[in-house]
């Protein structure tokens, strides 16, 4: 089983980009590991591959973009990219990320879907990274490639198909949004920002985005705050910067869209932390 590891602060280059896409589908192996890290603002051009990518937010926030939507990956989560889907990602905030890229004969993927990345999936893909450090016997890497395919196929599905526009002076304040939310800015903020009238960027915010401009920001304010959460931080404090005027009504929204508490999902961000950590540091 083939493994990358590379740990490049300053991202990965358009050359370097094209040599990964070659390595992709030209190996020969059936499953492919790879682990790299972009800063914030990076950029992958528009490209696609002959298998099935599951990626993999290990820390950050990624924005993934096909022509028919977009998909937010947060700490803890994985997006299914099918194969031969044409797909370009923008990094919101630096990430550290594990992608697996799976043969068709062995995992189908329909349409793109974000899951919850499971301990156990999360443990075995380590496993994979580590075997550069210390390679395992096959009948071991097979057992391995076999428990996470399986494990993939039940991974909990969530929401998180964040709508994005194509206008690019709306698509610019939806970035900018999502770097710096705020639960109560108004839509006629964002109107004299764009020089048009409330009616014509409501109309303009709905034909773009399929939905309308408040639940977007709640959805937004939600996917902004994974990386503080998943960081530690108070569930308080977080809420309060995203403009909630309250725990609850914060609590509310984030369960409905993740499924578990945001206290829960902090605490699952620790534990997932603890076991990369001691994988790490026995793979090392």
């Amino acid at each position: 089983m083939a493994k990358i590891k590379s740990r490049q602060p300053l991202g990965v280059s358009l050359d370097e980009h094209e040599r990964s896409l070659k390595l992709i589908d030209g190996t020969n192996e059936p499953v492919l590991a790879l682990h790299r890290i972009y800063p914030t603002g990076h950029r992958t051009p528009p490209h696609s591959h002959s298998r099935v990518q599951i990626w993999c937010a290990r820390q950050g926030v990624v924005l993934v973009s096909t022509a028919d939507g977009r998909w937010m990956i947060p700490p803890g989560h994985g997006l299914l990219i099918p194969a031969g889907l044409q797909h370009e990602a923008e990094i919101i905030s630096a990430v550290e990320m594990h992608s697996i890229y799976v043969h068709p004969d062995l995992f189908q993927a329909e349409t793109p879907r974000v899951v919850e990345v499971t301990e156990l999936a999360a443990s075995l893909i380590s496993e994979l990274l580590a075997e550069e450090h210390q390679p395992s016997a096959f009948h071991r890497q097979g057992l391995v490639r076999a428990l996470l395919l399986d494990e993939v196929n039940r991974l909990p599905e969530r929401p998180l198909g964040l709508p994005f526009p194509d206008n690019q002076r709306l698509a610019a304040l939806c970035r900018d949004f999502l770097r710096k939310p705020m639960a109560r800015v108004e839509i006629d903020d964002w109107a004299a920002a764009m020089g048009i009238s409330r009616r014509s960027f409501t109309r303009l915010f709905r034909r773009e985005l399929g939905v309308s401009f408040v639940t977007w920001r709640q959805q937004a304010c939600i996917f902004a705050s994974l990386p503080r959460l998943a960081a530690g931080e108070a569930v308080t404090n977080v809420a309060l910067d995203a403009g909630y005027e309250n725990i609850p009504a914060f609590t509310t929204m984030f369960r409905r869209m993740l499924g578990s508490s945001p206290r829960a999902y902090r605490q699952a961000a620790r534990q997932r932390g603890a076991v990369f950590s001691d994988l790490e540091d026995s793979g090392n």
